[in-house]
C-alpha cells in the first residue's frame, strides 16, 4: 500500500503560518525585549552566584532571589545607570574638553624620562614630537568625532528616566528567571533536542557557558580596571574623576582600554607642574593597564573553555552591531556557530590517507 503523499500547499501554508506567529510574537515583545536580553544574560552569568546563596540561606528561594534581586540593583544596575546618566548629563562639556585641547601647549620632557629602563628613549622621542607638532593638530581630528560619538551615545541612551525604566524591567524579569530558572532551563534543553537532538542541547548549555565565560571575563574586568583607575584619578586630584571613570568603564567594555583616559591624565598633571603625581598615576597606569593581559583571560577560561580570539571577536563586534547589550549576544552566536561546525566537520571524518597507492 503506497503511503499518501504530502500536501505541498498545506506544508507550506503551516510553515508561513508558523513563521507569521514567530514574527508577531516577536513584533508584539519588541519594547520588552532588550530587558529580556539582559536579564537573561544577567541570570545566567549569576546563576552559580545565586545557588550558593540559597544553600546558605536554609535553601530558601525566595530569600535568595530578594538578596540577588538587591545585589543587581546596588553592584550592576545603580553603578552603570550612574555612568550612563553622567555621559549624558555631560555630554557637551565633553566635546568642550576636545576644543579646549587646541590651546594646550605641552611643555618638553623632564630630564628624568629619559632614564626610564627599556621605555625612556621611546616615551622622551614621542613627547618631543608630540610636543613639536602642537595638540592642534590632533585636536582638529579628534573633535568632530567626539562630537559624534556623544550625540550617537546620547541618542542610544536616551533620557535617564527611560533608562532607569528599562534597568528596572531587567531587574524585575532577572527576579522572575531566578525564581523558576530550573524548570526555563528544562525546557530550553528539550527545545534545543527537539531541534538538534544531542547536539541541540549541547549547544544550549554551551550557550550558556559562553554567557558566563564573557560576564566574567569582560564585564568584571572592565568593572576591576575602570574601578582602580578611578581611584588613582582621583587619589592624584584629577578633575571630573566620576566622569573619566564613567567614560573608561565604557571603553573598557568596549575592549579599547582605560589608556586612553589614563594617559592623557597622566600628560595633564606633568603639564600642570604636579610631577609627583604624575609619576605616581604614571606607574598606576601601567599596572592598571596591563590588568587584562591576564586577568580577562583566565576568567573567560573558567567560563568557557573557548578560542579567546573567538570571545573578543564576538564582544567587539557583537557591541558595534547591536549595541551594549551585544556583548553577551556576540559571543553567544559565535561560540553555538563554533561549536556546531566543529562538531559538525568532525563527525563521520575518516583518517586522510597515507598516499595514493593507499
Amino acid at each position: 500500500m503506497n503511503p499518501k503523499p504530502r500536501d505541498l500547499a498545506q506544508m507550506t501554508l503551516g510553515i508561513l503560518f508558523i513563521a507569521g506567529l514567530i514574527a508577531a510574537s516577536f513584533w508584539i515583545l519588541r519594547p520588552f525585549l532588550p530587558a529580556i536580553i539582559w536579564a537573561t544574560m544577567v541570570v545566567v552569568a549569576t546563576w552559580p552566584v545565586m545557588r550558593a546563596l540559597q544553600a546558605r540561606l536554609w535553601g530558601r528561594r525566595s530569600l535568595a532571589v530578594a538578596v540577588m534581586t538587591l545585589m543587581l540593583l546596588l553592584v550592576l544596575i545603580v553603578p552603570l545607570s550612574l555612568a550612563i546618566a553622567t555621559l549624558v548629563d555631560n555630554a557637551d562639556r565633553i566635546v568642550d574638553w576636545a576644543k579646549w585641547l587646541a590651546d594646550l601647549k605641552l611643555p618638553p620632557p623632564p630630564d628624568w624620562i629619559v632614564g626610564l629602563p627599556v621605555v625612556g628613549a621611546k616615551v622622551q622621542q614621542f613627547w618631543q614630537q608630540f610636543a613639536a607638532a602642537g595638540v592642534e593638530e590632533f585636536t582638529v581630528k579628534l573633535t568632530p568625532y567626539v562630537g559624534v560619538v556623544t550625540q550617537w551615545f546620547a541618542s542610544e541612551v536616551g533620557s535617564f528616566g527611560m533608562v532607569f525604566l528599562q534597568f528596572l524591567l531587567t531587574v524585575l524579569i532577572a527576579a522572575i528567571l531566578y525564581a523558576g530558572g530550573e524548570s526555563a532551563a528544562a525546557w530550553l534543553k528539550a527545545f534545543g533536542h527537539r531541534l538538534a537532538g544531542a547536539r541541540g542541547e549541547d549547544a544550549v548549555v554551551l550557550a550558556g557557558k559562553a554567557i558566563r565565560g564573557v560576564a566574567l571575563g569582560v564585564v568584571v574586568t572592565a568593572l576591576a580596571q575602570s574601578a582602580l583607575g578611578g581611584i588613582g584619578l582621583a587619589v592624584a586630584g584629577v578633575p571630573m574623576a566620576p566622569v573619566l571613570t564613567a567614560v573608561m568603564f565604557m571603553l573598557c567594555i568596549a575592549q579599547l582600554g582605560p589608556i586612553l583616559i589614563l594617559a592623557p591624565a597622566v600628560v595633564w598633571l606633568y603639564w600642570s607642574g604636579d610631577n609627583a603625581w604624575g609619576t605616581f598615576l604614571l606607574v598606576w597606569t601601567l599596572i592598571v593597564g596591563s590588568l587584562d593581559n591576564f586577568l580577562r583571560p583566565y576568567l573567560i577560561k573558567k567560563g568557557a573553555d573557548l578560542p579567546l580570539l573567538l570571545i573578543l571577536a564576538g564582544v567587539i563586534g557583537g557591541m558595534i552591531t547591536l549595541g551594549l547589550v551585544g556583548i553577551f549576544v556576540g559571543p553567544v552566536i559565535l561560540a553555538v556557530s563554533y561549536t556546531l561546525i566543529d562538531a559538525w566537520v568532525k563527525t563521520d571524518s575518516q583518517p586522510p590517507s597515507e598516499g595514493i597507492g593507499h
